[in-house]
């Protein structure tokens, strides 16, 4: 839908610190996110998206602190998630520097949280996070998944992602739980069929481990590519995947 690729590096954020594993799993210690924040911006990442993955397990507010130290150290959009329950939390997150929320699990609780968000603040600020998981049991074949992936709803993935464009949602993160750290490429065919129903952009997120990966999965239809791990350890920088990107035809942000 959009011009031009973006790329977003992901900090998962548990504790303060930032953390990644494999399908959500067995987390560990990947770096200071105020650190993480400024090498990226200075690669020339497009937004980067802060997700604090404990807020919601522990039933406890984002770490506000960190936000904000994080926005002071980067000068693109950020996007923040975990823990957001009303629009006072909304307000609250754009008072120490977030630009855009994201709503998972309190939008599942609660579909009118994305109404009263998206009628507070507009479209643009509300971004629906999915963590998508492979089932039998739903008629696309994904199910949505909330507590960091943890616990299977019984919504159909496709179905609920509608429902929150039409409620107000202004973008789609969608998170494959079962490439999630795996490395191994984007779900290609999960993006294709998110592209297919959705009138707004749509993150790709969830099995970047090369380059070569990325433009498979604008090809599928992402608006924007999010990755971490590699990004955190280093095998890969911003200029990497645009340069890759670029390479297959594909017009990025400078």
């Amino acid at each position: 839908m959009t011009l031009s690729v973006r790329v977003i590096p992901c900090l998962d954020v548990a504790a303060g610190r930032v953390v990644k594993g494999v399908n959500f799993q067995n987390l560990r210690d990947a770096g200071d996110p105020v650190e993480l924040a400024r090498r990226y911006y200075e690669q020339g990442a497009d937004e980067l998206t802060f997700l604090d993955v404990t807020a919601t397990v522990d039933d406890r507010a984002t770490t506000y602190d960190v936000v904000r130290a994080t926005a002071e150290q980067v000068f693109i959009p950020l996007t923040v998630g975990g823990g957001i329950r009303s629009t006072e939390d909304v307000a609250r997150l754009q008072g120490a520097g977030a630009d855009k929320v994201g709503v998972n699990s309190a939008a599942i609780a609660r579909p009118a949280l994305i109404s009263e968000i998206a009628d507070r603040f507009g479209a643009q600020v509300l971004v629906l996070s999915l963590d998508v998981k492979r089932s039998g049991n739903t008629d696309s074949g994904f199910v949505v998944t909330t507590h960091g992936g943890r616990t299977e709803t019984e919504l159909d993935a496709l179905a609920w992602a509608a429902t929150a464009i039409e409620l107000g949602a202004g973008e789609l993160l969608v998170n494959s739980i079962d490439a999630d750290g795996t490395k191994q490429g984007f779900d290609t065919e999960l993006i294709r069929l998110m592209r297919q129903i959705s009138t707004v952009p749509v993150i790709a997120s969830g099995g970047a481990g090369r380059v070569e990966h990325f433009p498979p999965a604008v090809a599928a239809g992402a608006d924007a590519v999010l990755a971490a791990s590699v990004f955190h350890s280093g095998e890969l920088s911003i200029g990497d995947v645009k340069r890759e990107l670029t390479d297959a035809g594909m017009l990025v942000r400078r």
